[in-house]
């Protein structure tokens, strides 16, 4: 064949094809044709190597074919997780990503909102930390975890079960005192449901319970002393922690080990949200996971969704239990888990 002097068209798909030039066109916006022709039309555009002109079909159909998405960071376990199975998601639907780094800054936050209405994508994701957001009302604006006013959707876990499930779990592997610690935002947001739902799980199985509660900004210290004001004797006042994210059940290991605790034989931990170990991909923790693949689905469905009529306010996703090494389950026990998720 002819090497062509520049790009292939689409009439040279058309040509190649032998259908006309309107088929080829509804093959690749996705339009149902006939079977023989679509698979005519895709061996000819691999055949030719035909790049479809995403700009120009962007223009036809108002449309970038881009999705903003709004993240602390990508350092986080759990924010690097999400924002790879959002962009899987939106992979799927020929959507690409326009990933943005807010470092928890309320103001950068809102400056990437305005900067990416500016470059017309699609719709928003944003899990942000600013109640006073201004998001456009014409801006498709999906939120995660947090609750932003009537007309944008809320996506996250169940945290309400999550942490009954939580306390359950503690007082399953025999512990009959334990504490409750967070650290995080201020605002009304999902997760705060994490407390209620442990406090209901300690009352119905009787278990003795204390909590340690910090503001983002205030210092670890705070955890220090509570911790060792619970100690007595080399022994810590509680045989079980929940801590309201795997990062901080990390940085709580770090201070046990100091004091010379053992986890999980002198105290069992449970984080919250399913971070994995680099390398190996076990576990951090024992752990409450959060279903990044199914958070990210919803997420991109509602965002791409035509009737904005039709987006609940807030849809909550089941979470699960996984064994992580800070608890001390029987080898029984991991063996019906069938691979550590409960």
């Amino acid at each position: 064949m002819k090497k062509m002097s520049s790009a292939p068209t689409m009439k040279d798909v058309a040509r190649e094809a032998g259908v006309a030039l309107g088929t080829v066109s509804k093959v690749v916006n996705g339009l149902p044709v006939g079977e023989n022709y679509r698979i005519r039309v895709e061996a000819a555009i691999e055949k030719l190597d035909y790049q479809v002109n995403s700009y120009a079909q962007g223009l036809k159909s108002n449309r970038t074919y881009s999705i903003a998405v709004l993240l602390p960071n990508t350092f986080n376990p759990f924010f690097a997780d999400l924002a790879y199975q959002l962009n899987l998601a939106l992979q799927r639907r020929g959507y690409k990503m326009l990933l943005c780094c807010t470092g928890y800054n309320p103001t950068e936050e809102q400056e990437y909102i305005n900067m990416v209405r500016q470059n017309k994508v699609d719709g928003i994701i944003g899990l942000t930390y600013n109640p006073n957001l201004v998001v456009e009302p014409d801006t498709p604006y999906v939120t995660i975890d947090r609750y932003m006013g009537p007309g944008i959707p809320c996506v996250a876990s169940d945290n309400y079960a999550g942490g009954q499930m939580a306390a359950e779990k503690l007082a399953d592997l025999g512990c009959r005192k334990v504490a409750f610690l967070r650290i995080g935002s201020s605002l009304t947001n999902e997760p705060n449901k994490r407390r209620s739902g442990f406090e209901n799980g300690c009352l119905a199985r009787q278990l003795n319970y204390e909590m340690k509660i910090l503001d983002d900004g205030d210092p670890f210290d705070g955890f220090i002393d509570f911790l060792k004001e619970h100690f007595h004797n080399r022994k810590l006042d509680f045989d079980g922690l929940f801590c309201v994210t795997d990062n901080l059940a990390f940085q709580i290991m770090k201070v046990l080990e100091s004091m010379g605790l053992k986890v999980p034989e002198d105290v069992q931990i449970i984080g919250f949200d399913g971070a994995r170990m680099f390398g190996d991909g076990r576990y951090v923790c024992s752990t409450i996971v959060q279903p990044t693949d199914a958070i990210a689905e919803m997420c991109v469905e509602l965002v791409l969704m035509d009737n904005a009529a039709l987006r609940p306010p807030l849809v909550c996703l089941p979470v699960s239990y996984a064994y992580g090494g800070t608890t001390s389950e029987t080898a029984q026990e991991l063996q019906d888990a069938d691979g550590g998720i409960f």
